[in-house]
Parts: C-alpha cells; sequence; structure tokens
C-alpha cells in the first residue's frame, strides 16, 4: 500500500480547493472543484469563492448564476447551495432518492398524498413557465386552485419544506430576486441543465466528485457527506464505492487507511506540506466537506466555534485560530500554541487578499 503523510495530503487538498495557487478559475470552476458552496448568505459564498480567484469582482457570482453556469438550490441538509448543473443534477438525484415527501408525516401535515405529487409539481413548473415569481407571487398562484387552497396557511407561516421536494426533482431553483425576498424559476429554462440523471449512474459520479477535492478520505467520511448529507441509503453508497473498482485505491496516511482516486494518487504522494496560512470564511466548505468531527482538520478544541460559523485560519491545512474584521482591522484568535509573530507576515498577506476579495475601498490592517 502506498503511503504518505497527513501534510501532505492536506497540501494536496489545498491545491485542489485552490487555495495553493489561487488561479485564474471561473466561478463555476470553483464550484465544481469544491462540489457544493454555502450559499445562505450572499457575502458568505462570495467570499468564499473570491478567496480562491486571484480576480474577483463584485457581481461575478451574480453573473454566473444569471447565465446558469451556477444555480442556487436546495441540497445537503437540507440548505441552500451554490451547484454546477451538471453536479448538481447527481447531488439532487441523492437528494431526491429518499421520498421524504411520501413520509406519513408530510402527508398528514400538507395533505398531499404520494400520488398527489406529479400533479402538485406540475402546477409549480406551469406557474414558473413565464418567468420567476417571488414566494408571494407563487404562492398566490399556487393556492388560488381549489385542490391546493389548504396550503394556504402552509404558505403564509414558511413553505420551505414544502418547496425543497420540488428543487430536489429539479422542478425549480432560486432565482435573482429584490433584497429581502425569494424568487424561482424553473431549473429546464437553464439550457445547461439535463435533468435528474438514473440514481445508479448519479451516485458514483457523486462519489467522485467528493473524492476529488477532499481524498485521501474514508468511506464513513462518504457517508458523512452523501449520506447525512443528501440521505442516500448506506447500502447503495457501499455497493457504488465497490463499484469503482480499480478506480479507487488505498492509500496509508500516517497509519490511517484512507480511499483516493487511482488516478490521483500520482499527485498525492508528490506533493509538498505546505505552512501556508489562509483566511476562510465561516462554513467554508475546507471545514464542511471533511465535517467538523475530522480531528485532522479540524481540532477538538476549536470545533464548537468552527459548528458555529467562525471565521477560520487555516494553517497548512488544519484550523489554527479564528478572524474577524471589525472598524478595518482583522483581529485573529490563536490556538494557545501558536506564536503569531511567526506568521504575522502571511497573515497580513491574508488581510490583503481579504479586502481585495471584500472589494471595499480601504484596506485591512493587522494590529500589532
Amino acid at each position: 500500500m502506498p503511503s504518505t503523510t497527513w501534510a501532505q495530503a492536506l497540501a494536496w487538498r489545498l491545491h485542489r480547493h485552490l487555495l495553493e495557487p489561487s488561479g485564474a478559475a471561473g466561478v463555476d470552476d470553483v464550484v465544481r472543484r469544491l462540489g457544493a458552496v454555502p450559499a445562505g448568505s450572499e457575502a458568505g459564498q462570495d467570499l468564499a469563492i473570491g478567496l480562491r480567484r486571484r480576480v474577483h469582482a463584485a457581481g461575478d457570482v451574480a453573473s454566473s448564476l444569471a447565465d446558469g453556469r451556477v444555480i442556487r438550490t436546495f441540497a445537503f441538509r437540507g440548505a441552500v447551495h451554490l451547484l454546477t448543473p451538471e453536479d448538481g443534477a447527481s447531488f439532487l438525484a441523492l437528494r431526491a432518492s429518499s421520498r421524504m415527501w411520501e413520509l406519513p408525516s408530510w402527508v398528514e401535515y400538507y395533505g398531499l398524498a404520494a400520488d398527489d405529487w406529479p400533479a402538485f409539481r406540475a402546477t409549480v413548473r406551469d406557474a414558473l413557465a413565464d418567468g420567476p415569481l417571488t414566494y408571494d407571487e407563487l404562492a398566490h398562484v399556487v393556492t388560488a386552485l381549489p385542490r391546493y387552497q389548504h396550503l394556504d396557511a402552509v404558505f403564509t407561516e414558511g413553505a420551505w419544506t414544502l418547496i425543497k421536494p420540488l428543487a430536489w426533482q429539479g422542478d425549480l431553483c432560486f432565482a435573482p430576486a429584490p433584497e429581502g425576498q425569494a424568487a424561482f424559476q424553473r431549473l429546464d429554462h437553464n439550457p445547461r441543465w439535463h435533468g435528474i440523471p438514473d440514481l445508479d449512474d448519479a451516485g458514483p459520479r457523486a462519489i467522485e466528485t467528493y473524492l476529488r477535492a477532499y481524498a485521501p478520505t474514508s468511506a464513513e467520511q462518504v457517508q458523512y457527506w452523501l449520506g447525512e448529507g443528501l440521505g442516500a441509503a448506506r447500502k447503495r453508497l457501499r455497493a457504488w464505492l465497490h463499484g469503482l473498482g480499480d478506480r479507487l485505491v488505498q492509500v496509508d496516511v500516517d497509519g490511517d487507511e484512507r480511499l483516493i482516486l487511482a488516478d490521483d494518487l500520482d499527485d498525492l504522494l508528490t506533493a509538498t506540506a505546505s505552512s501556508a496560512v489562509h483566511l476562510l470564511p465561516g462554513h467554508d466548505q475546507w471545514v464542511l466537506g471533511p465535517g467538523t468531527k475530522d480531528r485532522r482538520i479540524v481540532p477538538p478544541a476549536a470545533r464548537q466555534q468552527v459548528s458555529r460559523g467562525a471565521n477560520v485560519v487555516v494553517v497548512g491545512g488544519v484550523v489554527r485560530g479564528t478572524w474577524t474584521v471589525r472598524d478595518g482591522e482583522l483581529r485573529v484568535m490563536w490556538a494557545d500554541d501558536v506564536d503569531a509573530r511567526s506568521v504575522r507576515a502571511e497573515v497580513e498577506a491574508g488581510a490583503e487578499r481579504l479586502a481585495r476579495t471584500l472589494g471595499g475601498p480601504g484596506t485591512i490592517t493587522v494590529p500589532d
């Protein structure tokens, strides 16, 4: 079995994440590399993508969304993510495979039986046929129909859980909307969207996408990301992993047996350990992809803050502190065993990248 170190493994992963070095990648290239980018806030998604590009301007993400190179929809753990249409199709196939809308609790609460969903989906698609609608506009069109009048209270209280299966099945995704509002558009109006693939085609592709960004990894972490994150059945994931055959190899990483695609093995084994410093936003894919339980990435002492969405300082791929910006100053809260003076120059360079990505008129200083 080939062997390597975690220092090399994380250096390889930093390269895969376009952090070392950042380059001329497009927004969709960054999203494709990471598999998914959390999109709960525009500021967070722009920062996560911008820090991985040498040149990034305000509006770049919006432009990619407008021309369909990237979509914004409900995906992992029910949260909103940026996905490419290609990878998104595989992820959504896994998410839809659980068919949660057929659970008795769903049927009782929404008054929609399993065989009511085809007509309900068609109604929503018809409502969006002429273009995007805001949440309120969609609610008005749907509940104006006698068979769906009972959903009026659901939309009034918040119908996000009801809308998610429509996104998972490829009926709709988010559309640009006035500030403070949500809007939806038909996903099949995107020329890059080719529909939800067969589940047994989607599963292996989703696993490969994960491996290319987060290897060397374990079957348990594949289960965490695609099973717990998308609801894919454990038995299916095991079968898809097994089906990769000799395209998948095991590697010893400081005594831990991990998995990587055979095509990526040589690059992993020749990677050079990194001690570079990176300032990343809260809920960045660097920590979410492997999971905050991964002690190789997130030391136990930092896990609570990372899970709550603190901005993280990553040194050599490992979370070594958190950061905030206040009144134009970068404040770093280091782990106890970090010599802040030894990495000051890299932190200052990170502050410059941060200011450039944020696109503000001023600079971000690092106090003594």
